[in-house]
């Protein structure tokens, strides 16, 4: 980061020495300027003016790289703090970002149209959720027989600790079968790995990913990035982490 502020700073320099040139040489058949005060005090217009839309271009591309549907949530990187998200609610009681909602019910609806049956098990959680999500899994361990510390570790591997989860930005979403009786989850899965980028969608845990990711695998985990994203990170075999990384 203070790489990138000294390059910003170091190319308005250059960019206010052009101005302080051209300025002089327009001023220069009109009056003359007795001093730098004088130079500066006619420029200061033109020198504010210019400034501030070359910062205004470089945080265009920043809000770019740090769109909300690239926020990187996983062990190591928290939730942005004061984060607020408008949701909107699924038939089955669920919900999700209300921006993605159109795209995941599209695709949701066009699995139906391939004769599969997917469902929404789990989608926005709030941070109560979360922790209690992370209790039930830390008891589970202990009631078989793991130390607690054990426990905790086992079950960090699959549910995120409070903060840290995707699920709780509203942009993720488990699905599996509506009916695990009359049709697997993996008939479900196998699609979606194979069509979720078309969507903006995309499976975010994988097991080839895991030492990046931190997660666990898991076939179920869709991640809404934007279209766009989604296409880069499925033709190149990439995690959201590898994807951010580059740009």
């Amino acid at each position: 980061m203070k790489k990138i502020k000294n390059r910003r700073r170091k190319n308005v320099r250059r960019m206010c020495m052009g101005i302080l040139l051209t300025g002089c040489v327009a001023l220069g058949g009109n009056a003359v300027l007795s001093n730098k005060e004088e130079i500066f005090s006619a420029l200061r217009p033109m020198l504010s003016q210019a400034s501030a839309g070359k910062y205004e271009e470089k945080d265009d591309k920043r809000d770019e790289k740090e769109a909300w549907n690239l926020i990187l949530v996983n062990p190591w990187n928290e939730m942005p703090e004061g984060f607020e998200v408008e949701l909107t609610q699924l038939k089955d009681g669920q919900a999700v970002d209300s921006r993605i909602y159109p795209e995941l019910q599209q695709m949701l609806d066009d699995a139906r149209k391939e004769g599969l049956i997917p469902y929404v098990n789990s989608s926005y959680r709030t941070n109560e959720k979360q922790t209690q999500l992370l209790k039930d899994e830390i008891k589970m361990y202990q009631e078989q027989g793991y130390s607690k510390r054990e426990a905790e570790k086992i079950a960090k591997q699959w549910v995120a600790v409070p903060g840290t989860s995707e699920h709780q930005l509203g942009l993720a979403v488990d699905i599996t079968s509506a009916d695990k009786n009359v049709q697997s989850p993996y008939e479900i899965w196998e699609w979606l790995a194979q069509h979720s980028w078309k969507y903006g969608f995309i499976l975010r845990y994988t097991e080839e990913k895991q030492e990046i990711t931190g997660i666990m695998p898991e076939e179920w985990h869709y991640r809404y990035v934007g279209k766009e994203a989604a296409r880069e990170i499925y033709e190149q075999g990439i995690c959201l982490e590898e994807y951010l990384e580059k740009r």
